[in-house]
C-alpha cells in the first residue's frame, strides 16, 4: 500500500489484490493532532475527551455542500488509514493491549493497526464545522488518531443504529483501569487545559501492554508540542520532566 499524489491535490491509496491488480482508495483529507508519535496516543477515542483536532480535506472534498446537514449530528465516525504501521504480509493473531499483550485473538476480534487494509475506525464528537475561503474544516475532540493520518471517509454517527442495549463487548466490555498522575517537575508553562490532557494520556499508562509494575525505565513522548518524560508505578505515572518544544506542531 503506498500514497500517490495527483492533480487537485488528490491522493489516493493503492492497494495489491489477489491478482496483482490495484484498488484505489482516495484519501480525502488529513487530521491535525496534538500527537506528534505512535507512542502515547489514546487505544481508544473514548480515553482522552479533552483533546482537541481538526480535520483538513483535499478538493474537491472540502467544498462546503458536502458536509450540509452534518451540524445537526453531535458524532461522527471517522474512517481513516493506519499509515505508519507496518505491514508485509497477512497476520491471523495479534496481542491486543487489553489482554496484556501477550494474549493472542484473532486479527479480525481486535481493533490492532496491524490489518489487511489498515483501516481505522473511530467515534469523535463533532464540535465546529468551519469554512474559511470556501474549504471546510471539522473540529473535533477524542481523537486517537497521530497528526497528519490520512482521513478515508466522515460518515454521521446515528443514534439508533449505533447505540445498540444488547450488544457485548467480549476481552474488552469495560473501560480500562486508570492510574494517578502526578507531576515532579515544574509545571509552570502550563496551562489548565495541558496538565489536563496529560493526565488524561499518561493515566492510560502508555507503555507496551506487557510491561509490569517494576519498570524502572524512564519513557519520552512528544505530544502538544511538548516533550514529556515519565515513569510509571504500580499505581501512578510520575512525569519527571517536561520542555516546550519551539516551532513544533501547535498547541490547541
Amino acid at each position: 500500500m503506498h500514497l500517490s499524489q495527483d492533480t487537485d491535490e488528490i491522493r489516493s491509496v493503492a492497494i495489491d489484490d489477489r491478482a496483482g491488480s490495484m484498488m484505489h482508495i482516495d484519501v480525502i483529507g488529513y487530521i491535525k493532532s496534538p500527537f506528534a508519535q505512535k507512542f502515547a496516543v489514546p487505544r481508544q477515542p473514548v480515553l482522552c475527551p479533552s483533546v482537541i483536532s481538526t480535520i483538513h480535506f483535499y478538493p474537491p472534498y472540502s467544498d462546503p455542500r458536502a458536509f450540509e446537514g452534518l451540524e445537526g449530528f453531535s458524532h461522527i465516525h471517522v474512517l481513516f488509514l493506519f499509515d505508519r504501521a507496518p505491514y508485509d504480509r497477512f497476520k491471523a493473531t495479534v496481542r491486543p493491549p487489553r489482554l496484556g499483550g501477550n494474549t493472542h485473538v484473532g486479527v479480525f476480534a481486535s481493533r490492532s493497526p496491524f490489518r489487511p487494509s489498515r483501516i481505522g475506525l473511530s467515534v469523535v464528537r463533532l464540535l465546529k464545522i468551519e469554512v474559511v475561503n470556501g474549504k471546510t474544516t471539522l473540529v473535533v475532540s477524542g481523537a486517537d488518531l497521530v497528526d497528519n493520518t490520512p482521513i478515508i471517509d466522515i460518515k454521521p454517527y446515528i443514534p439508533f443504529v449505533d447505540i445498540r442495549s444488547d450488544a457485548t463487548g467480549g476481552y474488552a466490555s469495560s473501560i480500562p483501569p486508570l492510574k494517578d498522575v502526578e507531576f515532579a517537575c515544574a509545571t509552570d508553562m502550563l496551562n489548565d487545559r495541558e496538565i489536563v490532557i496529560l493526565k488524561e494520556i499518561l493515566a492510560q499508562d502508555p507503555r507496551p501492554a506487557y510491561k509490569g509494575d517494576d519498570d524502572a525505565r524512564e519513557y519520552q513522548t512528544i505530544v502538544l508540542n511538548l516533550d514529556i518524560r515519565f515513569k510509571v508505578g504500580s499505581k501512578c505515572v510520575t512525569v519527571t520532566q517536561i520542555k516546550r518544544i519551539e516551532n513544533g506542531q501547535q498547541s490547541i
